[in-house]
């Protein structure tokens, strides 16, 4: 019985691996086994790294806002509290482009969560 190689759908299968490898150094993009499991494990932290970027992204935010509202006389933590009471649902992205883009808007944003907390505006 003659051996049997798979053919075509075993090409495919690791042509699509290596080409996946193509941008790593030596015999991690040429030898299959060793580019099997490069490729594996930049898939597992690309993976992670859709995570991380989320999180990070969410810092970023809240650090912009913070900066922005302690400029009128407010803290990060109270401002969104003045939001909720306030009733105005924007997300942190939103606000963030807000205060880099237009910082007048921002400012009557900050003001009408400061009359959510019963500040003077």
């Amino acid at each position: 019985m003659p051996r049997a190689t798979r053919g075509v759908k075993a090409r495919r299968r690791r042509n699509r691996i290596l080409a996946c490898a193509s941008g790593f150094r030596s015999g991690r993009r040429k030898i299959w086994r060793r580019a099997v499991e490069a490729v594996h494990h930049a898939w597992m932290h690309a993976y992670v790294g859709r995570k991380i970027k989320k999180r990070d992204m969410r810092r970023l935010w809240i650090v912009r806002i913070n900066a922005a509202t302690r400029v009128h006389g407010l803290n990060y933590s109270r401002f969104i509290h003045g939001l909720q009471r306030s009733g105005i649902e924007l997300d942190r992205r939103a606000l963030a482009e807000l205060a880099i883009v237009d910082p007048e808007a921002f400012g009557k944003v900050v003001a009408s969560a400061k009359a959510g907390l019963g500040q003077a505006a």
